[in-house]
């Protein structure tokens, strides 16, 4: 078979199985097992493939249409113009969260922010981003996992900015020392427990300590914006992805503690509310 009529039977093989993407998915996976650029397959598209290469591709397309994330397959997913590594032990990054770190940006050259802390890091996208987007900027990453922290130390790395980070194993604020930080980000797990399950199987995939919020999403939300105004500076930020219909609960939490200022919400390229913002008074 060809390159070009491999990737077509593999991308009716996802669409049967109802896998989002399948043409997309389908060509990312040829691309992953001939380890080619996308214009290597538009060009030779009418090359024939080894059995090896057809038995290795056909194996991914059955993974993909059984639920497992194309990107456990292929380890790779780009963010921020950069690629990252990510397995089984991270939440796989997502455009939405771009909107985080974009607006984080936006807050840092304007208060000239260079102290930064990222909870519940995972991948390190957020962090690895900040500190390659943000000049000369200091960034703290924290997560619970000690798997998702050698995950995230690795794109540090690969992205050529972990000596600007420092990884602390955590519970939240748990282990950390007493610092102030210009800015505190975070995305951590929203998803109400009981939604779980009902989820894209691609999704459940992924590691439930990165996606489990509690029974109504909030969990971590409370936990942060009582604790943040210990570790902010003064007129620090405290900036946070949000589900699409939390926007109203995550700011009355902020609200409740009467010490944040200018909150607002940041909409995400979908039209979703995806990101709140405020400031610690």
């Amino acid at each position: 078979m060809t390159i070009k009529e491999t990737i077509r039977k593999g991308m009716i093989d996802l669409k049967n199985n109802g896998i989002s993407e399948p043409k997309l998915k389908a060509r990312l996976l040829m691309q992953f097992i001939l380890n080619k650029p996308r214009q290597y397959l538009l060009i030779y598209d009418y090359q024939t493939l080894t059995l090896r290469q057809q038995v290795n591709y056909f194996k991914a397309i059955k993974k993909v249409a059984n639920g497992e994330p194309i990107q456990h397959i292929t380890h790779r997913q780009e963010f921020m113009k950069m690629d990252f590594y990510v397995n089984e032990e991270v939440l796989i990054p997502r455009p939405d969260t771009e909107t985080l770190v974009e607006e984080v940006i936006k807050i840092a050259n304007k208060i000239k922010a260079k102290k930064i802390l990222d909870l519940c890091t995972g991948s390190g996208a957020i962090a690895v981003s900040l500190a390659k987007y943000i000049e000369g900027s200091e960034i703290t990453a924290v997560d619970i996992s000690r798997k998702a922290l050698r995950v995230a130390k690795l794109n540090a790395k690969n992205n050529e900015v972990e000596s600007q980070i420092t990884f602390i194993e955590s519970d939240l604020f748990e282990q950390m020392a007493k610092e102030k930080y210009d800015i505190i980000v975070s995305n951590p797990p929203y998803i109400r427990k009981e939604v779980i399950q009902t989820l894209d199987k691609e999704v459940q995939r992924e590691p439930k300590i990165a996606l489990d919020g509690g029974e109504d999403g909030l969990d971590f939300y409370r936990k942060i914006i009582h604790q943040s105004e210990e570790y902010l500076k003064f007129k620090g930020y405290l900036c946070l992805e949000i589900g699409y219909d939390q926007k109203i609960d995550v700011i009355e939490l902020i609200e409740k503690e009467e010490k944040y200022v200018d909150t607002y919400c940041k909409q995400d390229l979908y039209g979703n509310d995806r990101v709140i913002l405020t400031k610690l008074s």
